[in-house]
């Protein structure tokens, strides 16, 4: 598969949450690097990072939070995540970066690294560097963001700033939302200064560009859909049968002259965001009117031309010829919901009749005519985790815990059980999957799915900071809204940084109203810190008003499962069959991850990826007893090599003994069984586990694992 990036496939008024900084915990988008109809990739204007950083990256960041809930099993599924998505930020996507290619502003330290896409893609790209930011980067690791963040910026003719004028244009303006929020966290007004003459001349050039600009006869901004850069994320009209043109979307004419609803919220955001800036950088009142004025002419026409009250959400697409298309676009729906765009009524309309898959909010829906359930396109009915996170925190905001229990539960599932964060999903199966896409008149591509993809990882960040613990931020200080669903248990958050403060956040309760609000053991009205607390403080959170209900429909409720609740998936760590689990549902590390390129697996997939050392798929056995006793546990399984495979046994992280998996046949299809008898336990969740040590030789598929006590 190719690894290039589909590029067919980057207190006013508040856009969205308590400000328009709030949301930016929250947001996705798709991805960057094109293939074009020849199938060259485009070239994007920053070129790939290297290691010239003058000092180690990961010096210019504080040490990460840490994440505790009271309940194993939540810690198991909601923890094991975000402690991989912290080191997919922090460290595996935390690189250096080369003062020859980058700091084209002349504003970044270069002490300092930054954060590229993700593990195919070795660049920041203004899209992802703006998302991830915003997710989770401003927070975590501001002097990192705000490097990320100025690797976007150039400077024109005339030495201005402005984001760089690469061939996503239509994305660009997402920019100017990050860089708000990276204000609104850190208090830091240089950057302020710098990040709204940077916006407005990018507002500016947008405004007058004959490609991806401002359409006066619709009130509106053509060009692509902001998260959609390849023609499989349009139906035909305007792609065709057979995507004879391009993969990428901007060569079509009718998706260049289009107008889509996600591009034209971006551009709403960013001018709220603008007029933001320039009000708090104390500019003239006309200017903060000028920009507020094409704010509000915008969102008019967003409702004007993309509201259907026939289907209650919005419609995807406006052609240029008058042509809508009442098609359901992840990102758009959330972000009408994120950016208040949609008014209450309308709100409460899409919860109401949004479709999600399975697995979670899809790019966009439901398939083209030349896609299917067996073949989705890359960009269509299929999941992207950057727009699960988007979604999730519009379902947070607007209290609607149960759909924000089940899209947090999805990603951490996926996460946990494919070796972290992948860039793309089977809406249906939950399998690493990078969709379909034309590459001709008779070739129908299947794309790879990039691993340690970093705005997947940043979405669930967003889903714990904004979503779980509900941090917001002002110009004032940091607020707190939570949503701490029934049956997940007492969380808190520890080691968390806020400019000059470290917090310790602890939720109690169940629920998103709150009941007690204390700083270090004292009552606080309003639910905020200020911004510029200073020092060591733990605040407690008592939360009311949660439902108990049954998610994962196992006939048992919430508060009283043993196991995570999932809408529409399989709980992880044996439930709801101790004795049975199937291997795409464990925890699996170290590359391994799901797949269906073979025939006769049982449940929804197997796992491969078991072909390299440290690669780990690890069950954890739910039993009756904490006494002492032993297992027979059985694995099913495919070896095609010509001889017998080695394997690693361990329970509770101590190896016990090397197992072999004798040869099935000489095809993957085939699958055998192989038991291991005598394995020691103890506990009543003990953890066995089996991974390629060092003295193995590995490579295998795995189905399925049993576990069954001896009988007298």
């Amino acid at each position: 598969m190719s690894t290039s990036r589909t590029r067919p496939h980057r207190r006013r008024r508040a856009v969205g949450l308590t400000a328009v900084g709030a949301l930016a915990l929250g947001t996705v988008l798709c991805g960057a690097g094109a293939v074009g109809a020849t199938g060259t990739a485009n070239t994007p204007v920053k070129a790939t990072a290297n290691t010239s950083v003058k000092a180690a990256a990961s010096t210019a960041a504080p040490a990460p939070p840490t994440l505790r809930f009271a309940n194993p099993d939540s810690q198991a599924l909601y923890g094991t995540a975000y402690a991989s998505a912290l080191t997919n930020l922090l460290t595996t996507n935390t690189i250096g970066w080369d003062p020859a290619v980058y700091n084209k502003s002349g504003l970044m330290d270069p002490d300092v690294g930054i954060v590229r896409a993700g593990g195919g893609y070795p660049q920041p790209w203004t899209r992802d560097a703006s998302v991830n930011s915003w997710n989770a980067t401003s927070l975590l690791a501001p002097a990192l963001a705000r490097n990320t963040l100025l690797s976007a910026v150039d400077k024109n003719a005339d030495g201005q700033l402005q984001v760089q004028q690469d061939d996503q244009q239509w994305d660009q303006v997402i920019w100017v939302t990050a860089a708000w929020n990276q204000y609104l966290v850190t208090g830091d007004r240089t950057f302020l200064r710098d990040a709204y003459e940077t916006a407005g001349n990018t507002l500016k050039v947008r405004e007058h560009a004959t490609t991806a600009g401002y359409n006066a006869t619709y009130g509106l901004f053509d060009g692509a859909s902001f998260f959609n850069d390849g023609i499989a994320g349009y139906p035909a009209p305007p792609a065709d049968a057979t995507e004879s043109v391009s993969t990428g979307s901007m060569p079509w004419p009718g998706v260049s002259t289009g107008m889509f609803l996600s591009t034209n919220e971006v551009y709403y955001a960013a001018y709220v965001n603008a007029a933001n800036m320039a009000d708090k950088l104390g500019r003239p009142a006309s200017e903060v009117r000028a920009l507020d004025a094409k704010a509000a002419a915008l969102k008019k026409a967003i409702n004007k031309h993309f509201w259907n009250p026939r289907t209650g959400l919005y419609n995807y697409m406006l052609l240029a010829d008058g042509t809508t298309g009442a098609y359901q676009e992840g990102t758009g729906l959330a972000f009408a919901v994120l950016f208040g765009i949609a008014n209450p009524a309308q709100t409460r309309s899409i919860l109401s009749h949004a479709q999600e898959m399975t697995w979670g909010m899809p790019d966009t829906y439901p398939n083209w005519a030349r896609y299917s359930d067996e073949q989705p396109g890359r960009h269509n009915a299929i999941v992207w985790p950057v727009v699960q996170g988007l979604w999730a925190k519009a379902l947070a905001r607007q209290g609607a815990q149960q759909q924000f229990a089940s899209e947090t539960a999805r990603l951490a599932q996926l996460a946990d059980s494919n070796s972290g964060f992948w860039e793309i999903y089977n809406g249906h199966t939950g399998v690493v999957d990078g969709g379909y896409q034309r590459l001709g008149d008779d070739v129908k591509f299947h794309w790879g799915s990039q691993p340690d993809q970093t705005w997947s990882a940043t979405a669930y960040l967003d889903m714990i900071d904004s979503g779980l613990f509900g941090l917001g931020f002002t110009p004032q200080g940091v607020t707190f809204a939570p949503s701490l669903p029934t049956g997940w248990g007492d969380v808190t958050l520890s080691g968390l940084h806020y400019r000059d403060a470290t917090l310790t956040v602890a939720l109690h309760g169940a629920g998103g109203a709150i009941r007690s609000f204390t700083v270090d053991g004292k009552r606080v009205p309003g639910h905020s810190l200020p911004a510029d607390l200073r020092g060591s403080h733990v605040v407690d959170i008592t939360l009311t008003g949660g439902v108990d209900q049954d998610r994962d429909g196992d006939r048992v409720s919430d508060a009283r499962d043993a196991c995570p609740d999932t809408a529409g998936a399989i709980a992880l760590n044996g439930c709801p069959d101790p004795e049975h689990i199937e291997a795409e549902d464990a925890l699996n590390t170290g590359g391994v991850k799901t797949n269906v390129n073979h025939t006769g697996y049982s449940g929804r997939a197997f796992l491969d990826g078991l072909w390299s050392q440290g690669a780990t798929s690890s069950y954890t056995v739910h039993r009756d007893t904490a006494a002492a006793g032993t297992l027979a546990v059985t694995m099913r399984y495919a070896n095609a090599n010509s001889d017998g495979r080695t394997m690693t046994l361990s329970v509770d992280g101590k190896a016990v003994r090397q197992v072999t998996f004798p040869k099935v046949s000489d095809s993957w299809d085939d699958w055998g069984t192989v038991t291991f008898d005598n394995v020691a336990v103890s506990g009543r969740a003990p953890v066995i586990s089996l991974s390629y040590g060092s003295g193995d030789n590995g490579s295998i598929n795995l189905d399925w694992a049993e576990f069954r006590a001896p009988t007298d």
